[in-house]
Protein backbone atom coordinates (compact mmCIF):
# COMPACT_ATOMS: atom_id res chain seq x y z
CA UNK A 1 0.00 0.00 0.00
CA UNK A 2 2.88 2.37 -0.66
CA UNK A 3 1.16 3.84 -3.68
CA UNK A 4 0.35 7.23 -2.15
CA UNK A 5 4.01 7.91 -1.48
CA UNK A 6 4.91 6.70 -4.97
CA UNK A 7 2.40 9.04 -6.58
CA UNK A 8 3.89 12.05 -4.79
CA UNK A 9 7.35 11.21 -6.13
CA UNK A 10 6.01 10.78 -9.64
CA UNK A 11 4.05 14.04 -9.48
CA UNK A 12 7.06 15.96 -8.24
CA UNK A 13 9.10 14.69 -11.18
CA UNK A 14 6.44 15.54 -13.75
CA UNK A 15 5.06 18.80 -12.36
CA UNK A 16 7.90 20.58 -10.59
CA UNK A 17 10.21 20.19 -13.56
CA UNK A 18 7.83 21.86 -16.02
CA UNK A 19 8.85 24.82 -18.18
CA UNK A 20 9.20 28.38 -17.01
CA UNK A 21 6.08 29.78 -18.65
CA UNK A 22 2.87 30.08 -16.67
CA UNK A 23 -0.29 32.17 -16.87
CA UNK A 24 0.12 35.66 -15.42
CA UNK A 25 -3.50 35.67 -14.28
CA UNK A 26 -2.55 33.01 -11.74
CA UNK A 27 0.34 34.89 -10.23
CA UNK A 28 1.18 33.72 -6.74
CA UNK A 29 -0.01 36.44 -4.36
CA UNK A 30 1.95 37.63 -1.35
CA UNK A 31 -0.77 36.32 0.99
CA UNK A 32 -0.69 32.88 -0.64
CA UNK A 33 3.09 32.79 -0.43
CA UNK A 34 3.11 33.73 3.26
CA UNK A 35 0.41 31.17 4.04
CA UNK A 36 2.27 28.35 2.27
CA UNK A 37 5.60 29.30 3.86
CA UNK A 38 3.94 29.17 7.28
CA UNK A 39 2.06 25.93 6.68
CA UNK A 40 4.54 23.82 4.71
CA UNK A 41 8.21 22.95 4.95
CA UNK A 42 8.95 24.40 1.51
CA UNK A 43 11.14 27.45 0.94
CA UNK A 44 9.94 30.43 -1.09
CA UNK A 45 12.01 29.26 -4.05
CA UNK A 46 10.51 25.76 -3.88
CA UNK A 47 6.97 27.13 -3.60
CA UNK A 48 7.49 29.28 -6.67
CA UNK A 49 8.94 26.29 -8.55
CA UNK A 50 5.90 24.17 -7.67
CA UNK A 51 3.64 27.06 -8.69
CA UNK A 52 5.27 27.40 -12.13
CA UNK A 53 4.99 23.66 -12.72
CA UNK A 54 1.41 23.47 -11.48
CA UNK A 55 0.18 26.25 -13.76
CA UNK A 56 2.15 24.95 -16.72
CA UNK A 57 0.30 21.67 -16.28
CA UNK A 58 -3.00 23.31 -15.26
CA UNK A 59 -3.33 26.71 -17.01
CA UNK A 60 -6.78 27.22 -15.48
CA UNK A 61 -5.31 27.04 -11.99
CA UNK A 62 -7.37 23.94 -11.23
CA UNK A 63 -6.27 20.32 -11.36
CA UNK A 64 -9.20 18.26 -12.60
CA UNK A 65 -9.93 14.66 -11.79
CA UNK A 66 -9.31 13.80 -15.46
CA UNK A 67 -5.83 15.35 -15.42
CA UNK A 68 -5.09 13.75 -12.07
CA UNK A 69 -5.88 10.30 -13.49
CA UNK A 70 -3.79 10.98 -16.61
CA UNK A 71 -0.71 11.60 -14.47
CA UNK A 72 -1.42 8.64 -12.22
CA UNK A 73 -2.00 6.12 -14.98
CA UNK A 74 1.43 6.76 -16.46
CA UNK A 75 3.02 5.03 -13.49
CA UNK A 76 0.62 2.09 -13.21
CA UNK A 77 0.13 1.07 -16.86
CA UNK A 78 -0.86 -2.53 -16.12
CA UNK A 79 -3.69 -1.69 -13.76
CA UNK A 80 -6.82 0.44 -13.42
CA UNK A 81 -5.95 3.57 -11.48
CA UNK A 82 -9.29 5.39 -11.68
CA UNK A 83 -10.89 4.15 -8.46
CA UNK A 84 -7.86 4.63 -6.25
CA UNK A 85 -7.25 7.99 -7.88
CA UNK A 86 -10.76 9.05 -6.91
CA UNK A 87 -9.94 8.37 -3.26
CA UNK A 88 -6.66 10.30 -3.38
CA UNK A 89 -8.32 13.14 -5.30
CA UNK A 90 -11.13 13.33 -2.74
CA UNK A 91 -8.57 13.68 0.06
CA UNK A 92 -6.67 16.42 -1.78
CA UNK A 93 -9.89 18.31 -2.62
CA UNK A 94 -10.49 19.73 0.84
CA UNK A 95 -13.39 22.03 -0.12
CA UNK A 96 -15.14 19.38 -2.26
CA UNK A 97 -15.15 21.69 -5.29
CA UNK A 98 -14.35 18.93 -7.75
CA UNK A 99 -10.99 20.51 -8.49
CA UNK A 100 -7.66 20.83 -6.71
CA UNK A 101 -6.27 24.34 -6.57
CA UNK A 102 -2.63 25.16 -5.97
CA UNK A 103 -2.99 25.71 -2.24
CA UNK A 104 -4.77 22.36 -1.73
CA UNK A 105 -2.20 20.67 -3.96
CA UNK A 106 0.84 21.97 -2.12
CA UNK A 107 -0.59 21.38 1.36
CA UNK A 108 -1.27 17.75 0.46
CA UNK A 109 2.12 17.33 -1.21
CA UNK A 110 3.80 18.74 1.89
CA UNK A 111 2.10 16.25 4.22
CA UNK A 112 2.49 13.17 2.05
CA UNK A 113 6.07 13.85 0.98
CA UNK A 114 7.73 15.60 3.90
CA UNK A 115 5.24 15.59 6.75
CA UNK A 116 5.81 13.88 10.06
CA UNK A 117 4.71 10.24 10.42
CA UNK A 118 1.79 11.46 12.53
CA UNK A 119 0.68 13.89 9.80
CA UNK A 120 0.92 11.19 7.15
CA UNK A 121 -1.19 8.81 9.23
CA UNK A 122 -3.80 11.52 9.81
CA UNK A 123 -3.90 12.09 6.04
CA UNK A 124 -4.23 8.35 5.39
CA UNK A 125 -7.12 8.20 7.85
CA UNK A 126 -8.99 10.85 5.84
CA UNK A 127 -8.52 8.82 2.67
CA UNK A 128 -9.85 5.62 4.28
CA UNK A 129 -12.78 7.50 5.85
CA UNK A 130 -14.68 7.60 2.56
CA UNK A 131 -17.96 9.00 3.91
CA UNK A 132 -16.18 11.53 6.15
CA UNK A 133 -18.01 10.20 9.21
CA UNK A 134 -14.99 10.39 11.51
CA UNK A 135 -14.59 6.61 11.64
CA UNK A 136 -13.49 3.88 9.24
CA UNK A 137 -15.70 0.84 8.73
CA UNK A 138 -14.62 -2.50 7.30
CA UNK A 139 -16.48 -1.81 4.05
CA UNK A 140 -14.51 1.42 3.58
CA UNK A 141 -11.16 -0.24 4.21
CA UNK A 142 -12.11 -3.02 1.79
CA UNK A 143 -12.92 -0.49 -0.93
CA UNK A 144 -9.56 1.24 -0.56
CA UNK A 145 -7.59 -2.01 -0.62
CA UNK A 146 -9.66 -3.28 -3.57
CA UNK A 147 -8.79 -0.07 -5.43
CA UNK A 148 -5.10 -0.60 -4.66
CA UNK A 149 -5.23 -4.15 -6.02
CA UNK A 150 -6.94 -2.88 -9.20
CA UNK A 151 -4.32 -0.20 -9.69
CA UNK A 152 -1.43 -2.62 -9.22
CA UNK A 153 -2.91 -4.81 -11.96
CA UNK A 154 -0.61 -7.72 -12.79
CA UNK A 155 1.51 -6.96 -9.73
CA UNK A 156 -1.48 -7.71 -7.51
CA UNK A 157 -1.26 -11.34 -8.59
CA UNK A 158 1.72 -11.64 -6.27
CA UNK A 159 -0.51 -10.97 -3.26
CA UNK A 160 -1.19 -14.03 -1.16
CA UNK A 161 -4.67 -12.99 -0.08
CA UNK A 162 -7.74 -11.27 -1.50
CA UNK A 163 -8.53 -7.60 -0.85
CA UNK A 164 -11.40 -8.69 1.39
CA UNK A 165 -9.22 -11.01 3.47
CA UNK A 166 -6.44 -8.45 3.73
CA UNK A 167 -8.82 -5.69 4.81
CA UNK A 168 -10.52 -7.93 7.36
CA UNK A 169 -7.22 -8.97 8.92
CA UNK A 170 -5.96 -5.39 9.22
CA UNK A 171 -9.30 -4.10 10.47
CA UNK A 172 -9.69 -6.73 13.18
CA UNK A 173 -6.21 -5.99 14.45
CA UNK A 174 -6.91 -2.26 14.68
CA UNK A 175 -10.44 -2.43 16.11
CA UNK A 176 -9.41 -2.51 19.76
CA UNK A 177 -12.88 -2.24 21.29
CA UNK A 178 -14.46 -4.50 18.64
CA UNK A 179 -17.28 -2.07 17.86
CA UNK A 180 -16.94 -2.41 14.08
CA UNK A 181 -15.60 1.12 13.51
CA UNK A 182 -12.09 2.51 13.70
CA UNK A 183 -11.62 5.88 15.32
CA UNK A 184 -8.71 8.03 14.25
CA UNK A 185 -6.85 7.09 17.43
CA UNK A 186 -7.41 3.37 16.81
CA UNK A 187 -6.27 3.70 13.21
CA UNK A 188 -3.09 5.58 14.11
CA UNK A 189 -2.30 3.30 17.06
CA UNK A 190 -2.89 0.25 14.87
CA UNK A 191 -0.56 1.58 12.19
CA UNK A 192 2.14 2.36 14.73
CA UNK A 193 1.94 -1.13 16.23
CA UNK A 194 2.28 -2.81 12.83
CA UNK A 195 5.83 -2.23 11.57
CA UNK A 196 5.10 -3.14 7.95
CA UNK A 197 1.92 -1.05 7.73
CA UNK A 198 3.66 1.86 9.44
CA UNK A 199 6.49 1.83 6.89
CA UNK A 200 4.04 1.60 4.00
CA UNK A 201 1.89 4.54 5.08
CA UNK A 202 4.65 6.83 6.31
CA UNK A 203 7.52 5.93 4.02
CA UNK A 204 9.70 5.65 7.14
Amino acid sequence: MAVTHSWIICTRNSTASMGKAFSKQHKLTDDELVFLKNNTSFTEEQIREWHRGFHQDCPSGQLSRKKFIEVYKQFFPTGKAETFCDHVFRTFDQDNSGYIDFKEFLLAINVTSSGTPEQKLNWAFKMYDIDNSGTIELSEMTKIIQAIYEMLGADANQMQDTPEDRAKRIFQKMDENKDGALTQDEFIHGCKSDEDLYKILTGS
